[in-house]
């Protein structure tokens, strides 16, 4: 009996080993969110930082790293991060919003843990609570390819990030009481670039030499338009998915949205204007950094680089032109053309209505009538604890239903392994931009007007880019795929932050009855208890 003990000990010892040498790096943050003092229109503003830092420090990953990130709350109000792009393989527990964790209150901490899994490319973190976000706490997140993933272009010589987006003088508790009283925020005050105005941020190249920027539009309420003075730029990746490299002059960035382009210095030696201004709106706001030559003696001179305003069919010629580089590797060997969507048949249809319905007299906006609100308990916790009365299943309709607005904890059921096309309806005037956590979808179509069935005739159902947040022009719809391949509980919102706050938001429940932790794993055992689910117990390892 004691030789069979001493044999299943060295194998359990054994199997602990090669998991212990064949787990994925970890990488460790520590971060203390405080107020402070900013400037970022020369007016003195209370900002939110993180280690002292506006915009916050950046994060570097490589694929299947794992991000143990410590969040200490010394402000005066709870707090969430969530991370934008993100994908958290079977575990909606570290999204970061508010249907999936309690927030941090203050005085406390809270620590996630993160594995970026088969994911590389360009994305960024944001403070998901209230308007937190007009005040700070956002920052870039970069993750790399292993070093034996081929990368369809060669090593730049450096690497930048550009954290670009409209800005507001009123701090984030006026603007939440706007909202919440009723109004809309009003036009913006100034853009920010790395949270800076006009010419605040010099980016040195040297001359003859190629680099990427990694553009994100952190912004609250417009889309922009970025361009750099006398260079080309080509598109090289696009929220975690490789594309043709095709050639810009200037790119539209919707809210939400990251693009990484690359850029040859091969102007004579000086300095050049990088511009970045509002999209479709009547007053185009713009703003500045600088590129600068190592070898410059001359400032930027001449006018600012003049971009587009109000024209939306560049804009729809642009984003059709951005396709799948169907013969790179993504964060695995195999090309990413070997994921044929295409070949899918949809299990069902979803088709999601933006409106804007006053709601008891006061302006709210909703997705097929349904204005979202805020439970007392995450919706995660509700779920896993069977806490009845918090949501039920199918509170969000799938499709349009012409009704009046009206207020709801609205959540969609779904069911694991499934594959949904999901059509994006905008009778609205305004351009939507749409996000949905913890997936990548293949935006198959863009098209004025009603859909219809006959509108599957204009999908791309070969090449299209596969990305987490996608545009809906004014008086149009988009369509994309998407393999519900991740179980949890995943916000789908507007990333304009207004319209967000006041209803424009649901969460899809993808579910399946399995129990496993090959497919979902467990309540995290230092998961924040609030609400309902507060003096309940989470898992003791």
């Amino acid at each position: 009996m004691r030789p069979c003990i001493l044999l299943f000990s060295s194998l359990i010892l054994l199997l602990l080993s090669c998991s212990v040498n064949s787990e994925d790096p970890y990488r460790f943050f520590t971060w203390k969110v405080t107020y402070g003092d900013i400037y970022p229109l020369g007016v003195k503003q209370q900002g939110i930082l993180i280690n002292g830092q506006f915009p916050g420090p950046h994060i570097d990953a490589v694929t299947n790293d794992n991000l143990v990130i410590s969040v200490y709350n010394y402000l005066r109000e709870p707090f969430l991060i969530s991370w934008n792009g993100l994908q958290h393989r079977r575990n909606s527990w570290q999204d970061g919003v508010s249907g999936t964790n309690c927030p941090i209150p203050p005085g406390r901490n809270f620590t996630y843990n993160i594995q970026v899994k088969d994911q590389i490319g360009s994305f960024f973190y944001f403070p998901s609570l209230g308007m937190h976000k007009a005040a700070g706490a956002f920052g870039a997140i970069r993750i790399w390819s292993r070093p034996k993933i081929p990368v369809p272009f060669p090593p730049p010589a450096g690497d930048f990030y550009i954290l670009a987006g409209d800005w507001f003088k009123l701090d984030h508790h006026r603007l939440r009481r706007l909202l919440e009283n009723g109004h809309n925020l009003p036009f913006p005050d100034g853009l920010l670039i790395n949270g800076r105005g006009w010419n605040g941020n010099t980016f040195t190249v040297d001359q003859g030499k190629t680099y990427r920027f990694r553009i994100s539009n952190v912004g609250l309420t417009t889309s922009i338009n970025f361009r750099i003075q006398g260079h080309k730029m080509k598109l090289v990746e696009v929220e975690g998915s490789h594309t043709l490299q095709n050639t810009y002059s200037s790119l539209d960035i919707h809210l939400g949205q990251s693009y990484s382009v690359l850029v040859t210095a091969d102007q004579l030696p000086k300095d050049y204007y990088i511009a970045v201004s509002t999209r479709f709106t009547r007053r185009v706001l713009t703003t500045t950094s600088v590129l600068h030559y190592s070898n410059s003696h001359t400032g930027v001179s001449g006018p600012v680089p003049g971009g587009p305003t109000t024209d939306i069919v560049s804009s729809v010629f642009q984003a059709r032109s951005i396709r799948w580089n169907l013969t790179a590797s993504g964060p695995r060997p195999n090309p990413q053309g070997s994921y044929h969507y295409g070949m899918i048949i949809p299990t069902r249809t979803i088709m999601l209505a933006n409106s804007a319905p006053y709601i008891n007299g006061k302006q709210r906006f909703a997705v097929n009538s349904v204005s979202y609100v805020q439970p007392d308990t995450p919706l995660k916790l509700a779920d896993y604890f069977n806490i009845g009365g918090v949501y039920w299943v199918g509170s969000m309709p799938t499709n349009p239903t012409g009704g009046n607005g009206y207020l709801q904890t609205a959540v969609m059921g779904a069911n694991f392994h499934e594959f949904v096309e999901i059509v994006f309806q905008n009778w609205e005037d305004t351009v939507q931009s749409w996000h949905i956590d913890g997936y990548s979808f293949f935006v198959v179509g863009f098209g004025s007007g009603q859909w219809t069935v006959n509108s599957r005739g204009s999908y791309n159902l070969r090449d299209t880019v596969a990305r987490c947040t996608t545009q809906v022009y004014p008086r149009s719809w988009t369509a994309i795929y998407m393999p519900l391949d991740n179980v949890g509980m995943w916000n789908i919102r507007s990333e304009n932050w207004a319209r967000q706050y006041l209803g424009q938001q649901f969460y899809l429940r993808v579910y399946t009855p399995s129990g496993s932790w090959r497919d979902e794993y467990p309540v995290p055992k230092n998961a924040l208890l609030c609400g309902r689910a507060t003096g309940r117990r989470t898992r003791p390892f």
